[in-house]
């Protein structure tokens, strides 16, 4: 015997809720599982939203970053320059009367000196700014004025970068 229509949807809808809620399936308007298409566009406005707030971190953090890089190769190139005017007051090599036993330039630090026969070197490779992206570096000697851009070309007691630039605590990067 075949059972009526009714029966039989009520038999499909007794049967589907044995063996689970989340199965229920009605003969009559099929419904299936899936995300509807307001569901997605919700689904897809939220993760834009989240996307779009973690741009900013990402900037700060490259930024910070560079920011790192700049500080560390700053303190390479001075504590060079201290290691060379040091070996120098020590006399370990002989340098011209007006530069105060500091290099000419950074080259020399990457060259070296001859000492004793040896060849004394002071930095491995003049580094990259971060923030200009060349090995271009601003100079200052003992004849400048502390904050001067201008180099006077006798010796090398200190570098700053040439990038004009704002640090994220509101610092010009040239007075590092």
């Amino acid at each position: 015997m075949i059972p009526s229509s009714s029966s039989f949807a009520a038999h499909r809808r007794i049967r589907r809720r044995e063996r689970g809620p989340h199965r229920q399936v009605f003969v009559c308007g099929v419904r299936e599982r899936g995300l509807t298409l307001v569901e997605l566009i919700v689904t897809v406005a939220i993760l834009g939203i989240l996307a779009s707030a973690a741009i900013p971190v990402a900037r700060f953090q490259v930024k910070r970053q560079n920011e790192r890089m700049l500080r560390y190769d700053l303190w390479t190139m001075r504590d060079a320059i201290d290691k060379y005017k040091d070996a120098a007051d020590k006399g370990a090599f002989q340098t011209k009367v007006d530069s105060q036993n500091y290099p000419p330039d950074l080259e020399t630090l990457v060259n070296g000196v001859d000492v004793q026969g040896k060849k004394l070197k002071f930095l491995r490779r003049i580094p990259v700014d971060p923030m200009t992206g060349k090995a271009e570096w601003g100079l200052r000697s003992m004849q400048d004025d502390p904050d001067s851009t201008s180099y006077g070309g006798q010796s090398v007691f200190d570098v700053y970068s040439k990038s004009q630039g704002t640090a994220l605590d509101g610092t010009k990067y040239a007075t590092w």
